[in-house]
């Protein structure tokens, strides 16, 4: 087939489409449905991607926790084996400093929060914030987490540590409640009724998915916190391992080191777990894993519909205009010619359908980032070329048959067709 063949016959094709707008709209419904789930899905899921390893980045690549209970899970629910774990100690970090070579910082955390059943109120000249996340550190807890980033002031320094002094950093949440526009540093606030002078307030950070981030944290020393909360015995404990040193040979030191101390038998499991950053990442494939498959099914049922109502519509299409296949035939046209023109015709509708669904879908992902500004939503060139690819294969697909069948027509039966 010559350029000027295709061009007539796509020709031909647009003007039959626009002849009929109403079915033709009709019938790519699917084929738009189809198209926008899948680049909706694919941007946010994107976005969200790009989201998860900056959080995993500032949380820091070799920055390992450890703790009682498997990360995630609810302290007051988990099973009877984990439930009766004897508690990590504070003093079990300087020992792991101690004992192993390869781990470069390490800091014991004491929290008081309410997932422990605990409550934290912090107030300032008549204004108070409650549900605040109160934790004890080292003086070297921004090296280990270095998403913990203070914007104003500074971190406490190992002297303040040394005499438990009582200064404190705040989230910027928090600040921003106390204090509105005046400047935070050098008050001092009533957190859980003891005075704490701020010293710093920490880079805004809204946390993960609704769960809770740096703006809602109160940090201390931790001789200070363990002086003010002598209740709170929850000792988590979070290090770095040296850059010259693999991730698998830290972790597998610590663990070394962790059973000796808490003197666990050779033969039975560890009473403690130890996860890195990377938990945020596979804990985010477990969940798109599910939304993938339930986009897919959503996409293709809607795809799969939209192509029936192509093939239907061709079907249609071809008893309409048997008698011009007839008069086409009659002055020359060959069986590939008939076949061209009416495959054209279903691919350009579902091609229609198709870029009407990644217009859609650029839509869906300008309206995530201008709702969720965090959630950076973008349709990547390949998946807007997939869409409307999948939307022209579909067009080849079912359009195969109608278009075979017209090819195919007898033109003196076409020609007699009323």
């Amino acid at each position: 087939m010559t350029r000027a063949e295709f061009r007539e016959n796509l020709l031909v094709s647009l003007d039959t489409l626009r002849a009929h707008k109403v079915r033709s709209m009709l019938t790519l419904l699917g084929v738009v449905i189809g198209v926008t789930s899948v680049i909706s899905v694919a941007a946010i899921i994107g976005g969200l991607n790009r989201f998860i390893s900056n959080k995993v980045e500032r949380m820091g690549s070799r920055t390992y926790f450890m703790a009682r209970f498997p990360f995630g899970t609810d302290p007051n629910r988990v099973p009877e084996k984990i439930r009766v774990r004897r508690k990590l100690e504070f003093e079990d970090a300087d020992k792991v400093r101690e004992l192993v070579r390869s781990v470069d910082k390490i800091s014991a955390l004491g929290t008081r929060a309410s997932f422990f059943g605990e409550t934290n109120e912090i107030r300032f000249a008549g204004e108070r914030v409650e549900r605040v996340i109160v934790r004890g550190t080292s003086a070297d807890y921004c090296e280990v987490i270095p998403m913990f980033e203070v914007e104003l002031g500074r971190f406490f320094n190992q002297g303040e540590v040394d005499r438990a002094a009582p200064v404190v950093i705040l989230g910027q949440a928090i600040a921003d409640s106390l204090f509105k526009r005046a400047t935070p540093l050098g008050k001092f606030v009533m957190l859980n009724g003891a005075p704490y002078e701020v010293i710093g307030v920490f880079a805004h950070d809204e946390g993960l998915f609704g769960g809770p981030g740096v703006d809602q944290f109160a940090i201390m020393p931790l001789s200070t916190f363990r002086k003010h909360n002598p209740n709170s015995k929850e000792v988590f404990i979070a290090f770095t391992a040296k850059r010259d040193v693999s991730s698998e040979i830290a972790m597998d030191d610590v663990v070394e080191a962790m059973r000796r101390i808490r003197k666990v038998p050779h033969s039975a499991e560890n009473d403690f777990e130890i996860f890195s950053s990377d938990f945020l990442t596979n804990l985010w494939n477990q969940l798109t894993g599910a939304i993938v498959i339930l986009t897919s099914v959503i996409s293709s049922i809607g795809l799969l519909v939209g192509g029936i109502g192509v093939m239907n519509i061709m079907l249609i299409s071809v008893t309409e205009r048997t008698k011009e296949i007839g008069i086409r035939k009659a002055i020359g046209a060959r069986q590939s010619d008939i076949r061209v023109q009416f495959l054209l015709e279903a691919v350009t509708l579902t091609m229609a359908g198709g870029l009407i669904g990644v217009i859609l879908g650029y839509g869906m992902a300008w309206l995530v980032r201008t709702l969720v500004p965090s959630i950076p939503a973008e349709v990547s060139l390949f998946w807007a070329a997939m869409g409307v690819g999948l939307s022209a294969a579909v067009g080849l697909f079912f359009g195969y048959w109608p278009a075979n069948r017209a090819a195919q027509l007898d033109p003196i039966v076409c020609l007699r067709y009323e």
